[in-house]
């Protein structure tokens, strides 16, 4: 099951809620789209400064190896391992850029797609708000996983010992 970063924007007027429409969440693995479009990936993204390590970093690593005197097969090949390191790392580029427009990280949340994690995220958060009434009504983020009360845990299967048992 996926797991996935969500991050809050940061807020326009002080004291107001977060957007719920604004969270984003990003999924830890491999992009494929990051992969093969790599370019067109960062500019969809919005990851500016990224785009330019990466131009500057692809035509000095190119500059280099055509130097070097590369064939064509070589450089094309070290192209294909920059994509490919770009599509492992694909997810932390993002939230370095989202931590720089100092967007704040909001939790963590597993989902077996997009639409569940949202589910599941969004969930958690409206049970921690405050109460309506109260004069901060502004829904706090996500700051870790809802206490657990084991009166509605059923039997733990497997090899684990109940929670509270004693060892």
């Amino acid at each position: 099951m996926p797991i996935y970063t969500v991050h809050e924007p940061p807020l326009r007027i002080a004291g107001a809620a977060a957007d719920p429409m604004r969270f984003v969440f990003v999924r830890d693995g491999f992009y494929v789209w990051a992969f093969l479009l790599t370019p067109l990936w960062m500019l969809w993204h919005r990851l500016w400064l990224v785009l330019i390590g990466y131009v500057v970093l692809s035509a000095v690593i190119d500059g280099l190896l055509r130097f070097a005197g590369a064939s064509t097969a070589v450089v094309v090949f070290v192209g294909i391992l920059i994509s490919l390191l770009i599509g492992l790392e694909a997810g932390p580029l993002r939230r370095l850029t989202l931590r720089r427009r100092r967007w704040r990280n909001a939790g963590l949340v597993s989902g077996y797609d997009l639409e569940d994690a949202e589910r599941r995220f969004f969930d958690t958060w409206v049970r921690r708000a405050p109460p309506q009434n109260s004069p901060s009504a502004a829904p706090s983020a996500f700051a870790g996983p809802m206490p657990v009360h084991t009166a509605e845990i059923p039997g733990v299967i497997g090899l684990f010992p109940e929670p509270g048992a004693p060892r």
